[in-house]
């Protein structure tokens, strides 16, 4: 059977279901800790290893559809989501939650990988920009239907432990049918293909040196706070989010958690022309700024200041990480280009990963209030202090044209 849209469009289609049920969770977290009596530190920890599978898959097998070709690993991506995804869904604890988790993460660096490299062989030659404006939209969209979604089911659907998880099933076994029966040109798979070996999965992380040292570092310090105040989000909001707003439940947090993604995408677009180092310096005194709003609202519970607080956030994590890819694609020089990458994304995993550690441990001992405004607290430092270091640095400036 001949399947009627291009290939480009089941290849987006696949990209966005495989990365859909990564977020899906995170509207449901406090209907977690309600029903199986969790602390803050077990939420923290099971947003922690589905981000670890992911890490680990970026560092391990980022390189893998090259050499085999990008259908092939979308399909096995696909499989682990419906595997992982259908784990989480009869999770009974801890644990078996955990591995539907950290299967999910693997599944998400998969397909994301693969359908970047995908929707590259598809389009016309000399369309590099517009592939890389759709496949970073295409992600976006998916991160954000996902907890969209979840928090509609979560808030009305009956037993929402359960059926959140069944579209992502029934969408991801659709994509891999779609793949399947997909007529791929020539140009789609490798050509002489030669056996892996261990060179192909082993991690290439660099660290540029001389002069690039100092602006690397401050490059790096954007997709660090931007993925450590977007995991504030996606992985604590639902339980401190009373506190917040006047309305309750997964609908809140999910939509709250979606329009985050989306609003960044869209900021992206729009700030696509603005100079790198005020697009940075902009992007992490919004975060400052969005973080400093959170800890007034923890007291005023005010519907304004929320929605000021996730626009800010939203504007900040758009533009720190516009400016953040800009600036690694400025640094990089074709020999260390994929390791700076790398290693850029690395301490932005880095960044979601240990402050959601360090605030379930906080919000376990001194309460989740204390916990939340540590975290605001270091990211208004850091962020309103790596703002003006960034604005300044001479590497971040326009190059000034021979008179």
């Amino acid at each position: 059977m001949k399947l009627k849209a291009s290939p480009f469009a089941w290849v987006s289609f696949a990209m966005i279901v495989g990365v859909m049920g990564t977020a899906l969770i995170s509207p449901l977290y406090a209907l977690y800790k309600e029903a199986w009596g969790l602390q803050a530190s077990d939420i923290s920890r099971i947003y922690v290893i589905y981000m670890g599978g992911a890490l680990c898959t970026l560092l391990f097998l980022g390189r893998l559809p090259d050499r085999v070709g990008f259908r092939p690993v979308m399909m096995f991506g696909l499989a682990m989501a419906i595997i992982g995804t259908f784990i989480s869904l009869i999770a009974w604890d801890v644990t078996s939650l955990s591995v539907g988790r950290l299967l999910v993460g693997v599944a998400s660096s998969m397909v994301t990988t693969s359908a970047t490299l995908g929707l590259a062989k598809l389009s016309p030659p000399g369309n590099v920009q517009r592939v890389a404006m759709m496949s970073g939209f295409l992600i976006a969209l998916g991160f954000g239907v996902g907890p969209l979604v979840g928090g509609v089911i979560g808030q009305w659907a009956p037993y929402p432990l359960v059926t959140t998880y069944v579209p992502t099933l029934v969408l991801a076994a659709l994509g891999m049918v779609a793949l399947a029966k997909l007529d791929l040109p020539d140009n789609a798979s490798p050509k002489d293909q030669q056996p892996l070996q261990w060179s192909d999965v082993l991690p290439k992380l660099t660290w540029p040196a001389g002069d690039a040292s100092k602006a690397f570092a401050l490059t790096s310090s954007l997709p660090f706070l931007a993925f450590g105040v977007f995991g504030l989000y996606a992985a604590m909001s639902p339980l401190f989010l009373d506190k917040l707003v006047p309305w309750h439940g997964p609908a809140v947090s999910g939509t709250a958690i979606a329009l985050i993604l989306l609003m960044s995408a869209c900021t992206q677009i729009l700030a696509g022309r603005m100079p790198t180092h005020w697009c940075g310096a902009l992007g992490l005194g919004g975060l400052a700024v969005s973080n400093a709003l959170l800890m007034i609202n923890l007291w005023a519970g005010s519907a304004t200041l929320f929605a000021l607080g996730v626009l800010f956030t939203a504007a900040g994590h758009g533009m720190s990480m516009l400016a953040g890819m800009s600036m690694v694609n400025r640094i990089a020089t074709p020999a260390n280009r994929s390791g700076l990458l790398s290693t850029y994304l690395v301490i932005g995993y880095i960044g979601s990963m240990v402050p959601m550690l360090g605030i379930g441990w906080i919000a376990d001992n001194w309460g989740m209030d204390v916990a939340v405004r540590t975290f605001c607290a270091i990211v208004i430092v850091l962020g309103t202090t790596a703002a003006v270091f960034f604005q300044r640095h001479p590497r971040m400036q326009p190059a000034l044209l021979p008179a």
